[in-house]
């Protein structure tokens, strides 16, 4: 059974604005920075357009990269190594720079792979994901381990010992229009009824989080078959609770926390559906769906069975829905 949950619902008939997205052409690449000492990340040349991830600062099933700038081309891949006994990897930017990812973002095994950036981060048109575990993409300023100590972004040190899996994302601070957009169309294989798909896609059954200040799929679409989505946006400062069981993993957002908003426009679309399971969850103050944008999840069209059941679509928010008007008018309230 599919639930929809709100906290509002409107509808508008109105002009969708897009949001601009500035590209240097000439930004730094894969630029390790110093603060893992001599556990420092090394970027390996595999071939002409890919790169191999490795060092790092490995505690437990815990492996820690560190950034001055963390940027993919498109037409290339960069991959994590994933060494033996590795059930997830940290990677932070340290440096003021977004981190643009306008090709393919992989881990070479099945770890799940954290992306931190207070400073944003942009999926290009053709970026894509090769990751067989879970993927969770924030603007956070660091992880926070228990009791442990917390891996930063804004005050990076050699990683301390952090063993344990990761309890809470961290925002001290919300960068201005440091936010998470979403604009790949690339090739993602097929979906379960084999159709050919497209969008940021990790294997079935994972999770796939973008957690940030305002998060925007302009054109975009992101995929887990029977899976779990989570979209959050934050507009001050707070802490995210994690809950990791396996490679699964989902947010708890306390309700004090001020968010920020949640955009799915240009034919964007989120996608969990399959023969059983599949969850969406959206936290956001404002979620505007637009230009034909789709949240899916259920079963889908010939798969399961009499006793199969569909995931949630949990949307804690106020939902806007858009139509094109070409006189550009007022919101009808």
């Amino acid at each position: 059974m599919v639930k929809t949950w709100s906290v509002a619902v409107t509808g508008w008939l109105g002009c969708v604005v897009g949001i601009a997205v500035s590209i240097n052409p000439a930004f730094a690449q894969l630029t390790p920075d110093n603060s893992l000492g001599n556990e420092r990340s090394q970027v390996i040349p595999i071939n002409t357009n890919n790169y191999r991830i490795e060092g790092g600062a490995a505690r437990g099933a815990n492996l820690f990269h560190s950034f001055q700038d963390f940027n993919i081309r498109e037409g290339q891949g960069v991959y994590f190594a994933n060494p033996e006994g590795i059930t997830n990897i940290f990677s932070r930017v340290t440096g003021g720079n977004s981190s643009n990812i306008f090709g393919t973002l992989g881990v070479l095994g099945n770890a799940n792979l954290f992306l931190l950036n207070p400073n944003g981060i942009l999926f290009g048109k053709n970026a894509s994901l090769d990751v067989q575990g879970s993927f969770v993409g924030t603007t956070a300023n660091g992880i926070q381990f228990g009791n442990q100590g917390v891996f930063s972004v804004t005050n990076p040190e050699a990683a301390p010992l952090l063993t344990i899996n990761p309890s809470a994302l961290l925002f001290n601070q919300i960068q201005a229009n440091a936010g998470i957009t979403n604009q790949s169309q690339a090739d993602a294989g097929k979906n379960l009824i084999a159709e050919d798909v497209t969008g940021l896609r990790v294997a079935d059954g994972k999770s796939l989080l973008l957690v940030g200040g305002n998060i925007n799929l302009d054109g975009g679409s992101i995929r887990t078959y029977e899976g779990n989505i989570e979209l959050a946006g934050l507009a001050a400062p707070g802490n995210v609770g994690l809950n990791i069981v396996g490679d699964n993993i989902s947010l708890v957002v306390p309700d004090g926390v001020e968010r920020a908003n949640v955009s799915l426009n240009n034919a964007a679309e989120v996608n969990v559906r399959g023969a059983n399971g599949g969850n969406i969850k959206i936290h956001a103050r404002d979620v505007n769906l637009a230009g034909e944008s789709k949240l899916r999840a259920g079963i889908e069209t010939g798969l399961g069975t009499l006793n199969s059941q569909g995931g949630n679509v949990e949307i804690n928010g106020s939902i806007h829905f858009w139509q094109k008007d070409s006189n550009c008018k007022q919101p009808i309230k």
